[in-house]
């Protein structure tokens, strides 16, 4: 028997590509590690292609790859592909809940031996964090080489029909039409299906604006050279991450988490890998015994997707917070949003007031504000947007100084919150370029004179007066009130007609 495999197969998905990456790992690992094999089988590797030759019958060669691949260790799910021997405990164990959580979700998947409790460590210096997960006995890779032979023990012809589990998100559209809507693959494909848990990124989300809708993110990256790529997902920054490097926010953030690990650069050129889709799954009010896939997204590295990506990585961090049940990692909220628009290729800030609704979700917001500060500065975006932000600062500034002052004159605190409060509400009554305008020229004109407004004045006009530009304002302002971190100081002019 012989199989050649092909990147350029046009019947492959991008899961489909990422499975013959994870079998080319698998094959070089059993050529690393010396193996034996059954007497004929041998293989040939390449950056675009895998041939397999072999002698025996089909399902005793089948049945020896799929045992040597896909094995089990301490009750973790063991990854020849991934030289899972070697791995970190925290990797080990991420690998472990992000197939069950995705590929494996299903209880007829695998079979448990109870549940086990570790001790995980958060990075260098920090405490560690008790994670408990489901022990294996057994799982649906290890004994699939029968789904892909006849009673002879030869590989099958014709299609077969795909399990959910191989395709994590796909299912039957309608069941009194399953005949008619479910997927079919040749075996050979599916086989190579098998193989994509290995290639494939696993994060545990949490998010919050999508709650439990979002619970894991499976990152299929687009493979476009099999070497180059299982260079890069077996580099030790992958292999040897702690488990709250395995955490993400959202869709954008484990997307761009996954493509950032590296300097741009060397992605895209020394490991070939410059996209990737990622596939959120949590539960749904009309499937809560499984988890649906929720979102889809193709995330891609550019420069500066990625420039601006790693500077809110840097500001505004993930913590782990003690809770009533343990220690937990909390994801950063500020983050979610601003890398939700960057994996999209939307402004940074894009839509911010419309999902920041709340006082309580502001609050959540505010709290970033000294991390959310610095991003502003350091972001690369159209200098206006920055220009108009600082003004709105300055604005703060000055009527928080108002504020100040007539607190003072009657001996009372105070009182900020009362006026934040009121900015973040007006603002929400922006619905249209009419309203903003009505609303921006209220808030300038009460905080006095603006150094930075009067000195880009023409530039700043032109931006706040374009209809096309008054959500892109709105946002802008809600984000200079959450990253102000002054208190006020009192402006001599305390009002001015901006003309408008």
């Amino acid at each position: 028997m012989k199989l050649e495999f092909d990147l350029g197969n046009p019947s492959f998905t991008w899961l489909h590509c990422a499975g013959l990456a994870g079998l080319w790992m698998t094959l070089k690992q059993l050529e690393i590690e010396k193996v034996a094999r059954p007497e004929g089988l041998n293989w040939q590797l390449s950056h675009r292609k895998i041939i397999l030759n072999w002698q025996e019958s089909d399902k005793t060669v089948l049945e020896w790859l799929l045992k040597e691949s896909f094995q089990i260790n301490d009750g973790l799910i063991a990854l020849r592909g991934l030289d899972s021997q070697t791995m970190r405990k925290d990797a080990q164990v991420i690998v472990h809940q992000g197939i069950l959580g995705t590929f494996l979700q299903h209880t007829s998947t695998h079979k448990s031996s109870g549940t086990k409790t570790e001790s995980l460590s958060l990075g260098e210096e920090e405490k560690e964090i008790q994670v408990t997960y489901k022990a294996l006995q057994s799982y649906a890779y290890q004994d699939f080489a029968s789904n892909l032979c006849d009673k002879n023990g030869q590989l099958l012809t014709k299609p077969i029909s795909v399990a959910g589990w191989l395709n994590p998100g796909a299912v039957v559209r309608h069941v009194a039409f399953s005949s008619d809507t479910s997927f079919e693959e040749r075996p050979e494909n599916a086989f190579v299906l098998l193989f994509a848990s290995v290639a494939c990124y696993y994060y545990i989300l949490r998010s919050k604006l999508r709650d439990k809708r979002a619970q894991y993110a499976l990152v299929v990256p687009e493979i476009t050279n099999l070497e180059k790529y299982a260079q890069y997902r077996q580099h030790h920054n992958l292999i040897y991450a702690t488990y709250k490097d395995f955490h993400a926010s959202g869709l954008g953030d484990a997307g761009l988490r996954f493509l950032t690990l590296e300097e741009t650069v060397k992605i895209t050129h020394t490991f070939a890998v410059q996209r990737c889709q990622v596939l959120t799954l949590g539960t749904v009010a009309w499937a809560t015994q499984q988890k649906t896939r929720t979102d889809m997204y193709v995330v891609e590295a550019s420069d500066e997707v990625c420039h601006n990506y790693k500077v809110c990585d840097n500001w505004l961090k993930d913590k782990d917070i003690e809770g009533k049940e343990g220690r937990f990692v909390a994801t950063n909220f500020a983050k979610e949003l601003i890398s939700e628009n960057l994996a999209r290729n939307q402004p940074w800030y894009s839509g911010i007031s419309e999902k920041v609704n709340s006082n309580e979700l502001f609050k959540k917001l505010f709290y970033e504000r000294e991390g959310l500060y610095q991003v502003i500065q350091k972001v690369k975006s159209d200098q206006r947007e920055k220009l108009f932000v600082q003004a709105c600062h300055e604005a703060i500034k000055f009527t928080y100084g108002q504020i100040s002052e007539q607190a003072n004159k009657r001996g009372e605190v105070p009182n900020f919150d009362r006026e934040t409060v009121r900015i973040r509400t007006g603002l929400g009554r922006c619905k249209n370029s009419d309203t903003f305008r009505e609303f921006i020229t209220d808030f300038w004109s009460r905080a006095g004179k603006i150094p930075t407004l009067q000195e880009h004045w023409e530039e700043l006009m032109d931006f706040v007066m374009a209809d096309k530009n008054w959500k892109k304002s709105r946002d802008l302002a809600l984000l200079a009130l959450a990253s102000y971190k002054g208190k006020g100081i009192s402006n001599e002019d305390n009002v001015i007609d901006l003309g408008i």
